[in-house]
């Protein structure tokens, strides 16, 4: 039979390469094929190198397509045969028995129900697949009847080498990309739940103490605007954030959370940004970073004081064109985020002592919102207690939640809660540990005696003096009583009681002058 090569190569590249799903592509292709030479089925199989393994993925027949793998192991002669050069690409199999690869394969395990390869009355046409050089595979076409093959048929599968090993090459690439879409879609999944149990569906507090907060971000919410949280640790920030994003658009994409204060100076960039294959050493392989998985979300940039000088400028370029370049790349890549930034310390004042870039400053701090203290909104205590005890209740797997003894909350109330809702959660934590299902009593906790009885810190933090200030005030006043003296009867060091030497150490120290350099009358400056 006279068969047009040309027209065979074209019509049988369309139906091997015209399917993302091998196995329907190669079951097309089989049809088509019994037009021109016998052929039963196809196998599909893999080489594992440095294994001597080959791995059969695919038997396609006329009738079904079967995917259950199995592995069958071949001799050390048969994996230095595929491996040389000298090996042609393709080859007709008349004798098993005999070929230098088929002769010791053996199979890997029980043998599958539907393995062909044990026929001895079969012929096969047997052709290797390589990419980049490197043998990978093979591709067999065979029948169920001994000597059926000639050197025709072999011409006809050898001409289809490249269109086999670009659908092999893509299926590969095709079924990667399955399997890491259902990890991520698994990933998301996880995390959602993760997050729904650490924050819950509602801010706590959100109708008392943190109405005021609420009502800022039902505003901005709906809004693509950058926001800044501002607030003393453990206040909820990452809590704020996320009800942020879920009341926005963006509530069905990717919430990330990064700590910036948590990721070392030379990896931030490439955290944030991603980096190229080669960008630096270590770098084996391209990486996105935080904000491009965060496209078509938000990200939250925790403790954003802590971004260093060149994330600073990089972030800028996020803010103002939406696109980043990753570390040892030169091509934008457009990414659409929503930022979220949250920090403890007074921006402001960064920019002033030039830490923080003050461009960038003006471009978070577009809609501020300070989050309280909990000292400052304590009418929400029983509702956290309430929340934590459940939650904690379950992580620890209590056999029921124990309730609260009568004066419990007004115990926590009286305290001013330095270390805010974080500090309230570990209270509880440990409370329920110390518990043995009794009622909580928090009687267990012993509260430090400044903090017991500590008020309200200062309504305006700048107003408020650091420790070395007050210290070089109550030396300078000692000093002035004294005259200038520091040793003996009547000296600074007696109204201090601390040693005159340790006293001079101090005086050195805050730059008080003392001895042949002091004057009458000390400076009463203030810093």
């Amino acid at each position: 039979m006279k068969v047009d090569k040309n027209e065979f190569f074209r019509q049988s590249t369309m139906k091997i390469c015209g399917n993302l799903d091998l196995g329907i592509a190669l079951q097309e292709f089989l049809q088509y094929l019994n037009q021109f030479m016998p052929a039963d089925y196809i196998l599909l199989n893999v080489f594992e190198k440095g294994l001597s393994v080959l791995k059969t993925v695919y038997l396609v027949t006329r009738d079904n397509i079967r995917t259950n793998p199995y592995y069958s192991r071949i001799s050390t002669e048969a994996t230095r045969y595929i491996e040389t050069r000298e090996m042609p690409h393709a080859r007709i199999i008349h004798q098993p028995g005999e070929d230098p690869v088929t002769k010791d394969q053996v199979i890997v395990g029980s043998e599958p129900d539907w393995l062909v390869m044990q026929r001895q009355d079969y012929s096969v046409i047997v052709m290797y697949l390589g990419i980049q050089g490197i043998k990978v595979g093979n591709v067999s076409i065979g029948t169920y009847k001994k000597g059926r093959y000639i050197d025709e048929y072999l011409d006809l599968i050898t001409i289809l080498n490249e269109p086999f090993t670009i659908a092999y090459s893509n299926a590969l690439r095709y079924y990667e990309v399955v399997r890491l879409k259902n990890m991520l879609s698994d990933d998301v999944q996880y995390l959602k739940r993760e997050l729904k149990e650490r924050t819950g569906d509602d801010v706590i507090g959100g109708d008392f103490g943190l109405r005021e907060v609420m009502d800022q971000v039902k505003e901005v919410a709906p809004m693509d605007s950058p926001v800044l949280l501002l607030g003393d640790t453990g206040v909820g920030k990452e809590v704020i954030a996320n009800a942020v994003h879920t009341l926005s658009r963006r509530r069905k994409g990717p919430f990330i959370r990064v700590n910036c204060g948590a990721i070392p100076e030379s990896l931030m960039d490439s955290e944030l940004f991603g980096h190229e294959k080669g960008a630096f050493t270590g770098a084996m392989t391209r990486k996105r970073g935080c904000f491009e998985r965060a496209d078509r979300g938000t990200i939250f940039l925790d403790e954003v004081a802590e971004l260093s000088a060149t994330a600073q400028i990089r972030m800028l370029r996020v803010l103002q064109e939406r696109e980043i370049i990753r570390v040892g790349g030169s091509e934008y890549v457009p990414v659409d985020i929503r930022i979220i930034a949250a920090t403890n310390n007074n921006l402001q004042d960064m920019v002033k002592k030039g830490l923080f870039r003050s461009d960038l400053w003006f471009r978070l701090h577009v809609f501020p919102i300070y989050i309280p203290p909990l000292r400052d909104r304590k009418e929400d205590i029983p509702a956290l207690v309430s929340h934590f005890i459940e939650k904690k209740s379950f992580l620890l797997r209590l056999p029921k939640v124990p309730e609260l003894a009568p004066g419990a909350l007004e115990r926590l109330q009286a305290y001013s809660w330095p270390g805010n809702v974080r500090e309230l959660e570990n209270v509880v934590e440990r409370a329920l540990i110390l518990s043995r299902n009794r009622p909580l009593t928090f009687s267990e906790i012993t509260w430090t005696r400044e903090n017991e009885h500590a008020g309200p810190l200062p309504a305006n933090p700048e107003s408020f003096l650091k420790l070395d200030s007050v210290i070089y005030r109550h030396l300078t006043e000692a000093l002035s009583l004294s005259g200038g003296k520091i040793n003996g009867s009547g000296g600074a060091a007696e109204l201090l009681g601390v040693n005159p030497n340790t006293l001079r150490h101090r005086m050195k120290k805050l730059g008080i002058d003392f001895g042949r350099n002091s004057q009458p009358g000390y400076d009463r400056r203030e810093r």
